[in-house]
């Protein structure tokens, strides 16, 4: 989709690492440098208008559990194994 019928002139300062991949992707395409300044502005544009207009608010959903906030219910085996693991050693050394 181009836009011929208003042209508008301006001056535009890039930063030399902007500039640079810009001359080089107009030489690998073999189009003037305009062309791809335009081109790349329209894609940076049209993404920011697709992902404003898609973007939902992020909520976070309460979930509410019995056990206090960092226990993991997936490792309290292994929690059990622990506990089992150093009442077996506490017991090895009372006999010894």
């Amino acid at each position: 989709m181009r836009h011929h019928d208003v042209n508008v002139r301006t001056t535009l300062t890039l930063d030399d690492d902007v500039a640079a991949k810009l001359r080089e992707l107009a030489h690998r395409r073999r189009v003037p440098f305009k062309e791809v300044v335009n081109a790349v502005l329209r894609r940076g544009l049209a993404a920011q208008e697709r992902r404003g207009e898609s973007r939902r608010p992020f909520r976070v959903e309460v979930f509410r559990s019995a056990f206090r906030p960092g226990v993991d219910p997936l490792k309290l085996n292994q929690l059990g194994d622990e506990l089992e693991a150093r009442r077996f050693a506490e017991a090895w050394r009372q006999r010894s």
